[in-house]
């Protein structure tokens, strides 16, 4: 008797389970898969180039989107995605000095030695 009581929610979790991952593939961002440094470091300057201009179309459709309909699910979502694709421009763009730092790292290097 005791054993009968516990069947029942596990069955209803069970059934429950398929229904939230269905719901939660809902608030993927759109065909959008950050790449890894050693992916784009192999890619070719057409090819990032291309990459670059995918991810500011995606970065103007988000802008334009009405966001006041959203849940704060898929907020949290987009925000998700633009930082993962800012972090991603950043890595296909490079690494650029500024002149005031490279006038302080040639400094560093005239006291050091």
């Amino acid at each position: 008797m005791k054993k009968s009581r516990y069947y029942l929610p596990f069955l209803l979790s069970l059934f429950m389970l398929p229904a939230l991952n269905m719901r939660a593939a809902d608030y993927t961002p759109a065909n959008h898969e950050p790449l890894s440094k050693e992916a784009i470091a192999h890619m070719t300057k057409e090819e990032k180039q291309a990459r670059l201009e995918e991810i500011k179309a995606r970065v103007d459709e988000i802008k334009a989107m009405d966001k006041s309909t959203l849940t704060k699910e898929d907020r949290k979502a987009l925000r998700k995605e633009l930082k993962s694709m800012h972090r991603e421009a950043r890595y296909v763009t490079g690494v650029f000095i500024s002149a005031g730092a490279l006038i302080i790292i040639i400094l560093l290097l005239i006291i050091i030695i």
